[in-house]
């Protein structure tokens, strides 16, 4: 119960007016008792909140950015109008606009819509719904809690999705569709066609020839059905903040353009992340990427240092024949001399492997600063930086293993034009 309302407040002053005008001990007590019956009254009117019935309908997934609504419906199922204020609690990161203003007459029902903006990914629940009921007086009210759970899933971005209809068009390029002619240890043969200056001579199918009256070459295409294996790296490197958001959250834009091409050019892709255990596992599905982004929302990372040598082990588990691994983790020299580079030997023995990571454009901007004192020593150290970050490249290079190093914006058209090259070079 709680004191509210004009009208109580009118009451209150009228109180100490009347308090001021009769001194007396037995005018004040009057009043006094006057107001509390009016109050008691006026809760005893005021709707029932505990009978009150809610249910809700909406929004179950959203990407982030996106707004989300969730309806919830106030079933009065009591002998009184329920009149006053209602709010949908929710975490602060939704950033829902959830205070309403409720009257439910006998037997009816109102529908509230509280509009969801999140800011973070993950699942975010609804917390409690008070509702404040005024009695016909406004003096005093009923409030009461109830628990009606919702859960509104924030999926990743994907805002690199507008890189993918050009790296599909440069596909179908790949695909032979726009007869373009590529051979190597990856492709298979597609059709024959009249040769032109400029064609292999040793794609000449001369048992065709003979039987035409022009020279004809074969064409080929890359064989599809490959196996594509994303490794997220959720463990320490991944929490660093590059902008206003983690490494992660980079790393998961670069996979999800990358799934999408891959599985539009006939290939298998699975998606495992992991830090000292796995996180997630996507197999590969004809839902591919509603799995993925279903899969990746709730993962946050975790301040552990990832146990490399299980990573390799889980990756050599999952995949029997040759494949393309993508990690998609840091560059950090000394996590990468304890963990990765002891172990990388198994791993590109039997597969094709490609590392991804997330630069921070902000290092770049330091080494070039010049000025004061401080500018300088950050350059310095920014230069030592990049530096290390060039002597990693170069040692994963010569251990055969692929490295694509670029800011979040670029990071994942990067990774997809690389995929594009091992297709056309027949790697894959």
């Amino acid at each position: 119960m709680a004191l509210t309302g004009r009208l109580g407040l009118l009451a209150l002053l009228g109180a100490l007016v009347v308090g001021l005008l009769f001194p007396s001990v037995t005018g004040v007590l009057a009043v006094v008792a006057v107001l509390l019956v009016l109050v008691a009254v006026d809760v005893a009117l005021a709707g029932s909140v505990r009978a009150l019935q809610f249910s809700r309908r909406g929004t179950t997934s959203v990407r982030l950015g996106e707004r989300a609504s969730v309806t919830l419906l106030v079933a009065n199922p009591g002998r009184r109008r329920v009149r006053g204020l209602l709010r949908d609690a929710w975490p602060p990161s939704a950033r829902a606009d959830d205070r309403h203003r409720v009257s439910v007459p006998p037997g009816e029902r109102q529908a509230c819509t509280t509009q969801l903006r999140p800011t973070r990914r993950g699942d975010r629940s609804a917390a409690l719904v008070t509702v404040r009921a005024l009695g016909p007086l406004g003096l005093a009210a009923r409030q009461g809690s109830h628990q009606v759970p919702w859960t509104v899933r924030v999926l990743p971005p994907f805002h690199s999705r507008k890189h993918l209809p050009s790296r599909l068009a440069r596909l179908q390029q790949l695909d032979g569709r726009n007869a373009v002619l590529i051979r190597g240890q990856g492709t298979e043969f597609d059709s024959l066609r009249e040769y032109v200056i400029g064609d292999d001579v040793r794609s000449i199918d001369w048992r065709a020839t003979a039987r035409a009256s022009e020279v004809m070459v074969r064409t080929w295409r890359p064989e599809r059905d490959r196996q594509v294996v994303l490794v997220l790296d959720t463990g320490r490197v991944s929490a660093g903040r590059v902008g206003d958001a983690p490494r992660l959250d980079a790393a998961m834009d670069a996979a999800l353009l990358l799934a999408a091409l891959a599985s539009r050019a006939g290939d298998r892709v699975d998606l495992v992340a992991y830090d000292r255990q796995v996180r997630a596992s996507v197999p590969n599905s004809k839902t591919l990427l509603p799995s993925l982004v279903n899969a990746l929302a709730p993962i946050e990372p975790s301040l552990v240092e990832t146990d490399a040598r299980g990573m390799v082990a889980e990756v050599l588990r999952r995949t029997r024949r040759r494949a393309l691994v993508v990690l998609l983790t840091g560059l950090e020299p000394a996590a990468l001399e304890e963990g990765l580079f002891p172990v990388l030997g198994s791993l590109t023995a039997r597969h094709e492997v490609l590392l991804a990571s997330v630069a921070d454009p902000r290092v770049a901007e330091m080494a070039r600063a010049r000025g004061d004192a401080e500018a300088v020593y950050d350059a310095a150290a920014a230069a030592r930086t990049l530096a290390d970050r060039e002597s990693a490249v170069a040692r994963l290079t010569r251990r055969g293993v692929g490295v694509v190093d670029a800011v979040p914006e670029e990071l994942p058209p990067a990774l997809a034009d690389r995929y594009l090259a091992l297709k056309a070079a027949g790697r894959l």
